[in-house]
């Protein structure tokens, strides 16, 4: 089999990421690879090459590894799915691909998900098969494993990755209809896992995986989307259809969550071509997921009244500038100032935490203390101004912060998992103006 050539994208912090493009089609896919995927080793599992030329029969298709798997720099934390985005984005960049669709299966879509909704001039649409927007059952996401089944698979992972025996209970644990798959059609678990990362990663990639839960991005993907599955998870697709503005479900009869194997189901290809078949035209961007950061000076009222009108503005300024040297450092962008805080927008929830304990610990040697708040959530962008519902939120959790402390919201934290960053239940509270109850939390350490 001719291969595709492997080239590196760098990235901005020097990790190289691995691609390769194969196809000539009039439109690009880009896939991210789920828990298993290698650019050099997925072509030696049937079922993955026929999948990937398959699409590259009507695409330019572009594959590349997330950095700390296959063979992309390995001496890198496992990433998170800010950093999964920005890897792709430079993937995509190298590749000169404005505007691809993204596709990908299981977990592999949740970093889609967040591209498309913070980037939405870079995504014509997307396709998932066997979406998986979370991996923990939850009461009001039944359509997982419990926590029994993936104490069992962290056990596997543990104990029998990259051997001969994780090939039998990979299989075990699928499906009935997996166990009849004859062993040609099998992909080899041993060999593409040992190639893909060593066991230690592989249990760390298990462990984001677990707090990562992109539900709550959803509704502002703006982008048309395509949900691939078997008939027997239809509610489960009806349910995410539900949290998609433009989402279209297609269910096909006697598959499982493994990649369908082509020359038994052609139709799922057929499905996908039909739906990217029509070039979607661009869309009026006034809608975009961002994170929003809202910092100001704890008694600032008081602080001016000690040390004199002068020597606040020069206090004032101090801090300002210093405030502005960490946005730009995190890649922010400073929205508004309230006399003596901040509104900045950011496209990657993590930088944005790193960002707002930066700012507290720059102007602390001003003698000063700032409290900050942040949230993920849909913007509306009128010109310079950023507004909506999320602005609000990210303000009235500020409101609640106390000195020289970060809270955010549960978007926020379920967005941040693998990125180090750690937190503490700050409990539900009613924020001022807007509706329901919040569940907040309290960064305790980067």
């Amino acid at each position: 089999m001719d291969l595709p050539e492997t080239r590196y994208a760098k990235t901005t912090d020097g990790v190289y990421i691995a691609y390769q493009t194969l196809g000539e089609g009039p439109i690009d896919i880009a896939w991210q690879f789920e828990w298993l995927g290698n650019v050099d080793a997925i072509w030696q599992a049937r079922r993955y090459a026929e999948w990937f030329r398959g699409l590259a029969s009507f695409s330019r298709l572009i594959l590349h590894d997330r950095r700390g798997t296959g063979v992309s720099s390995r001496n890198v934390d496992p990433p998170n799915l800010e950093t999964r985005v920005a890897d792709c984005l430079a993937v995509l960049d190298a590749a000169g691909s404005e505007r691809p669709v993204l596709g990908a299966s299981m977990e592999g879509g949740a970093p889609n998900v967040l591209l498309a909704a913070t980037r939405p001039e870079r995504v014509h649409s997307l396709f998932w098969w066997g979406p998986a927007p979370r991996s923990t059952r939850a009461p009001d996401y039944p359509w997982t494993w419990d926590d029994e089944a993936l104490d069992r698979g962290m056990r596997a992972v543990n104990e029998l990755w990259g051997t001969a025996a994780i090939n039998d209970w990979y299989y075990r644990s699928s499906p009935e209809d997996a166990a009849a798959i004859p062993d040609r059609d099998r992909i080899p678990v041993d060999l593409v896992g040992r190639q893909t990362v060593t066991p230690d990663v592989a249990v760390q990639l298990e462990l984001i995986w677990r707090d990562t839960d992109v539900r709550g991005t959803l509704p502002a993907v703006g982008a048309p989307t395509l949900l691939l599955a078997g008939d027997q998870d239809k509610e489960a697709m009806d349910y995410l259809a539900s949290l998609l503005p433009h989402a279209e479900v297609r269910l096909f009869d006697g598959v499982s969550d493994l990649l369908p194997l082509i020359d038994e189901q052609p139709a799922v290809l057929d499905a996908i071509r039909a739906f990217i078949g029509v070039e979607t035209p661009p869309r009026d961007l006034d809608r975009v997921l961002a994170t929003v950061l809202f910092t100001d000076i704890v008694d600032s009222t008081k602080k001016a009244a000690e040390i004199g009108d002068g020597k606040w503005k020069q206090l004032l300024a101090a801090h300002d500038e210093r405030t502005r040297a960490e946005l730009t450092r995190h890649r922010g962008r400073e929205v508004d100032t309230t006399g003596d805080g901040f509104f900045a927008t950011f496209d990657g929830p993590a930088r944005a935490v790193r960002c707002a304990q930066a700012i507290q610990a720059s102007v602390r040697g001003l003698g000063i203390e700032v409290r900050a708040g942040l949230h993920v959530g849909e913007v509306e962008l009128s010109g310079d101004e950023v507004q909506g519902l999320a602005v609000h939120v990210g303000a009235r959790v500020a409101a609640l912060a106390g000195p020289s402390e970060v809270l955010v919201s549960q978007t926020v934290k379920d967005l941040t998992a693998g990125s180090g960053l750690e937190f503490e239940d700050a409990g539900d509270h009613e924020l001022k103006g807007v509706p329901d109850r919040w569940r907040l939390y309290r960064v305790v350490s980067v």
